[in-house]
C-alpha cells in the first residue's frame, strides 16, 4: 500500500513516515499543494494524508482536485479542530479527519479503518445479493459500482457503505451511532457531525431533490432509513 503524505511541518512528516514505513507501507512525502497533485496524477496511491495548512495549493484545493477523478481515500490532518472545519473537509469529500497534536497510533488506527472499508467493498464480499435495485439505482455491490438511470455515480468508500446499509436492510431504522459503527468500523465518539456530512454528500450524488429525498429519508428523532421507492 502507498501512501502519500503531503504535511509542510518537516518534524511531523518525518515522524509519520518513519512510524508508516516500519508498518510496510510506502510512504511518498510532500510539503506543499502543488506537488501533492503532481504525485498524486503520476503515481498509484491507496490513500492520501493531507495537511490543510500548506502552501501553493492548501488542503481543500488539493482534495477538491483528487475528488474530480478519484474516490481514495483521504485522511485531513489538520490542527483545524472547530466543527465547521471537519463539516467543510468531509463536506468536500474527506473520508476522515484527525486533529493535531495526534498520536501515530491513532493515525495508523485510521489507515487501517480505512483501507479495510475500501478493499471490502472493491473486492465484493457479499455473494447473497450482489446487485441491489431501488428506484432508478443500481448497486453491484461485486463491481463496487452505483448507477442512476444507467449512469454511474462516484461514491467514496464511506458513502457506498452507508448506502449498501440501507439498501440491504430497507425496513430498517438506523441511528446516527449504528451507522458510525457499522460503516466506520469504529467505536462511536458522538461525533454526529461525520455520518451527518456524508449523508447530505450522499444525497447530493443520488437524489433527484436533496432537500426531499427519497432514497436515504430521515426518520426524526431516531436516525435513516432506506425510503420506500
Amino acid at each position: 500500500m502507498k501512501i502519500l503524505l503531503v504535511e509542510d511541518d518537516m518534524e511531523i512528516s518525518a515522524m509519520l513516515k518513519s512510524f508508516l514505513m516500519t508498518e510496510n507501507y510506502e510512504v511518498i512525502a510532500v510539503s506543499d499543494g502543488e506537488s501533492a497533485c503532481e504525485k498524486f496524477f503520476s503515481d498509484d496511491f491507496g490513500l492520501v494524508l493531507l495537511d490543510l495548512m500548506i502552501s501553493k495549493r492548501n488542503g481543500m484545493e488539493v482534495m477538491g482536485k483528487i475528488r474530480e477523478s478519484s474516490t481514495v481515500p483521504i485522511i485531513i490532518i489538520s490542527a483545524k479542530d472547530t466543527d465547521s472545519d471537519k463539516t467543510l473537509g468531509l463536506g468536500l469529500g474527506a473520508d476522515d479527519y484527525i486533529t493535531k497534536p495526534f498520536s501515530v497510533t491513532e493515525v495508523l488506527a485510521r489507515i487501517k479503518a480505512n483501507i479495510r472499508r475500501t478493499t471490502q467493498y472493491a473486492s465484493g464480499t457479499s455473494m447473497q445479493q450482489p446487485v441491489l435495485i431501488k428506484g432508478a439505482l443500481t448497486m453491484d455491490l461485486n463491481a463496487y459500482s452505483v448507477k442512476k438511470d444507467g449512469k454511474e455515480i462516484e461514491l467514496t468508500a464511506k458513502e457506498f457503505g452507508i448506502l449498501k446499509l440501507l439498501l440491504q436492510n430497507p425496513k430498517k431504522v438506523y441511528t446516527k451511532e449504528q451507522i458510525y459503527s457499522l460503516v466506520w468500523n469504529d467505536a462511536y465518539l458522538g461525533d454526529e457531525n461525520a455520518v451527518n456530512v456524508h449523508i447530505s454528500r450522499l444525497r447530493t450524488k443520488i437524489e433527484d431533490d436533496p432537500h426531499n429525498p427519497g432514497y436515504v429519508v430521515t426518520v426524526w428523532g431516531i436516525g435513516y432509513k432506506a425510503g420506500d421507492l
